[in-house]
């Protein structure tokens, strides 16, 4: 028998680098990537999913089987090949994982799905799906027949077929009726859906990790790249989704051998992190978020406002959006998590002797998840968000007081099955609610309309800032930083440039409303976000693929809002306008003579809020991630449009000095802080604030990490009409201190120490 070689020294990533691995972009393509991604400084490779997926799969989140990498995505030997080129070089490789849920789409690439669909309750795979199968008369309800088209399904001899779809029969069985499972219209998912899901995405069906055989079997190739040596660390997709998150990342972490653990969890403002979960934090989303806000212009907030409400005419009441929205997902595309909670209520109560209308039940959990103020709770600890949305759902809806007295013991009860699933769904509700919904419904200033942050809070000061970036080294020195991912609504770019909007609301406001009357939309405060996304991403000499970018980018805003148009019922004629205007932005010239003085005014502010945005990300507490192709400008829009693919080729010209880019010095940024990080880690072990002296102290955001000192411009703008920096300076502390951006010596005068570049990051000499 062959013995499982010792595993390596646990190691921690100075810098990563996500890589979107595709069948379009395979483990051997990015492998031929690495010696590139070296040079830039970087020290992890981030590698999105890697198992098999739905054949096609451009994401990966879509697991199809966990006991081998998906061959389209370079299988093992490509595994293997990137693992090794990667140790020559003296690199990490990170993983991301999805632990939550599996994809069902094609039932026949799901072993597991397949056997269960088959043999229903008798499958040795049945414990692994979260099914409540008495809900569905002992059978799996699945949405997919289209409306009236039921004529479509087709039972052969060994299989039914519905279009392109395929499914099992059960063993002598040769009739609908006498299978484990049941095809039902679309529609019915809203109500009827039986068996857990990721968020509202029927064809991602949810599994048991908490059942520890389930968790061996989807672990097993996950466990053979740590035995083997292969990897270093994972990324666990949406814990929120699971059980009990804690359990599950100790039990990670008893599979890997404690190896480095980041979670993408979605902390509210002021939530914190469990400290006892077996993780080094999160994905980055809190970082993203303070950064954003450390670069708005607060003086922005009230002309902003006024101007957002003028568009809607109405004030905007953000958290009561959030509650309406949150609701309305309760009552809609999430009702059928909401009647699965209830008939489990139901069950703990019989069990007690005790009854409640199910009617009232129903209503006052939709309520609860409506007022519940984080994405969920971990009891036993956690419980104070649990109260505060009892109090608060007491407070909308009084009538319903003495379901509320009946609810409560139950949910608060850690080891009852109601109170587990409502940890399990509250999520689910906010992510639908405010991500996918509300943050296209509030354009007042959209670069703060960001996974993982709250749109009200419009910004915070310097001294906040510093605040919690010494907590973050305190408690968190090795969580992620990023600023950009295959989940943000925006790329870093069109955030910083729709930021400079803050300083400038007046002659946006100008624009803004020249371009509704050239280009006019039903809905003019769509309109401002709308014509935010292209502020954000054009330029006079545009790419040739941004008409379809942007008409892709449109509809899928549109729809997501929900409020004129959507997914299921789009308004054609409401629609047609919406693209009507995106047509405008590169058919008429009057348009783009409006968007060119726009741009001509914020390019350069724009520029000096990514490069600010860039540095302090690379340089702040935690582990910066650089997001594929963003070491130059990242312009890219929601989903799928952040995943097209990079070109490295050029990248790699750009920083061997053979080719141009007008992003140049963004790289130039990006690879002088990265391979400072990696090569003189000795510089980033502590966190001290320091201030300036001067006229334009109030511009200036600076810290020491420990002998690496960080400089970034902020308010660009009000800078400039201030008349520059004047004579203000930084306090520096002693020594002789270097630029590493532009090679010279400094003695703290900002005038000279960022006349080259709005930001610097200093050493000292010798």
């Amino acid at each position: 028998m062959t013995e499982t070689p010792p595993r390596p020294e646990r190691r921690t990533p100075h810098s990563t680098y996500r890589l979107q691995v595709s069948p379009d972009f395979t483990l051997h393509d990015a492998t031929r990537v690495l010696p590139y991604l070296h040079d830039l400084g970087v020290d992890w490779v981030y590698l999105s999913p890697l198992l098999a997926s739905e054949p096609g799969s451009t994401h990966g989140y879509d697991v199809v089987a966990f006991d081998h990498v998906d061959p389209e995505r370079g299988g093992e030997e490509g595994l293997a090949a990137l693992s090794a080129e990667a140790r020559r070089l003296g690199m990490g490789v990170l993983v991301d994982i999805v632990p939550n849920h599996v994809g069902v789409a094609t039932p026949s690439e799901d072993p597991w799905w397949w056997d269960v669909l088959k043999l229903g309750r008798g499958s040795e795979h049945a414990t692994a799906f979260d099914v409540d199968w008495a809900a569905g008369d002992g059978r799996i309800v699945i949405p997919v027949i289209g409306d009236d088209d039921e004529s479509a399904i087709e039972v052969g001899e060994d299989e039914v077929r519905y279009h392109d779809q395929r499914f099992p029969l059960a063993p002598g069985t040769t009739t609908l009726e006498e299978q484990h499972y049941e095809l039902v219209n679309w529609r019915a998912a809203d109500e009827d859906l039986n068996y857990r899901r990721f968020f509202a995405v029927n064809t991602l069906a949810a599994v048991r990790v908490e059942d520890p055989e389930v968790f061996a079997e989807t672990h097993v190739e996950v466990k053979r790249w740590f035995d083997e040596g292969l990897v270093d660390g994972l990324r666990v997709d949406h814990p929120d989704g699971l059980r009990d998150p804690k359990r599950y990342l100790d039990d990670l972490a008893a599979l890997t051998g404690g190896a480095y653990v980041l979670v993408e969890k979605i902390l509210e403002p002021g939530e914190l992190l469990p400290a006892d979960w077996a993780t080094d934090g999160t994905t980055g989303y809190d970082a993203l978020a303070l950064i954003d806000r450390v670069l708005t212009d607060p003086a922005g907030e009230a002309p902003l406002t006024a101007l957002e409400d003028r568009l809607r005419g109405t004030p905007v009441d953000w958290e009561r959006m959030v509650h309406d929205n949150k609701r309305a997902v309760a009552d809609g595309i999430l009702h059928s998590e909401v009647l699965r909670i209830t008939r489990e209520v139901s069950r703990v109560l019989e069990t007690r002797g005790e009854s409640a209308d199910e009617d009232a039940v129903a209503d006052a959990i939709g309520e609860l998840f409506a007022c519940f103020p984080v994405y969920r709770s971990y009891l036993p600890e956690g419980r104070e968000h649990l109260e505060q949305a009892f109090a608060r759902a007491r407070e909308e809806r009084l009538e319903l007081a003495t379901t509320y007295d009946v609810l409560e013991p139950v949910l608060h009860d850690e080891w009852s099955q109601p109170a587990r699933r409502f940890q399990q769904t509250s999520g689910m509700v906010m992510a639908k609610g405010v991500e996918d919904c509300s943050f296209y419904r509030w354009s007042r200033l959209t670069s703060l309309n960001e996974v993982g942050a709250d749109p009200s809070i419009f910004s915070i000061g310097v001294d906040d800032f510093h605040a919690a970036m010494a907590d973050r080294q305190r408690d968190w020195p090795h969580a992620m930083v990023t600023l950009s991912t295959h989940d943000t609504k925006r790329g870093e770019d069109v955030r910083a440039r729709i930021t400079v909007l803050a300083e400038e609301p007046g002659h946006w406001e100008r624009s803004l409303d020249e371009l509704l009357r050239l280009a006019p939309v039903p809905d003019p405060a769509f309109g401002s976000l709308l014509w935010q996304a292209v502020l954000g991403t054009w330029t006079p000499d545009h790419l040739p693929d941004l008409p379809e970018r942007l008409h892709g980018y449109a509809e899928k805003a549109m729809r997501e809002a929900g409020d004129r148009t959507t997914w299921t019922e789009p308004d054609e004629a409401y629609e047609a306008a919406v693209h009507a205007a995106v047509e405008a932005v590169f058919d008429s010239a009057e348009v783009q003579q409006v968007l060119v003085d726009l741009a001509t005014r914020i390019d350069e502010p724009a520029q000096s809020n990514s490069l600010a945005a860039k540095l302090v990300a690379i340089t702040m507490p935690g582990v910066p991630d650089v997001y594929q192709g963003s070491e130059l400008w990242e312009t890219s829009l929601v989903d799928p449009d952040n995943r097209r693919p990079v070109d490295f080729d050029h990248r790699a010209e750009v920083l061997a000095g053979t080719a141009e880019d007008d992003a140049a010095a963004k790289l130039h940024v990006t690879c002088t802080a990265l391979t400072l990080r990696r090569e003189r880690p000795e510089l980033f072990t502590g966190y001290t604030p320091l201030t300036a002296s001067g006229a334009a102290a109030g511009h200036v955001v600076a810290f020491d990490r420990g002998g690496a000192i960080t400089v970034a411009t902020r308010l660009p703008v009000g800078l400039a009409a201030a008349g520059g920096w004047g004579d203000t300076a930084l306090d520096l502390p002693e020594g002789r201190w270097h630029d590493l951006l532009t090679g010279l010596d400094t003695d703290g005068r900002l005038a000279d120490l960022l006349a080259t570049h709005p930001v610097a990051l200093l050493v000292r000499n010798g």
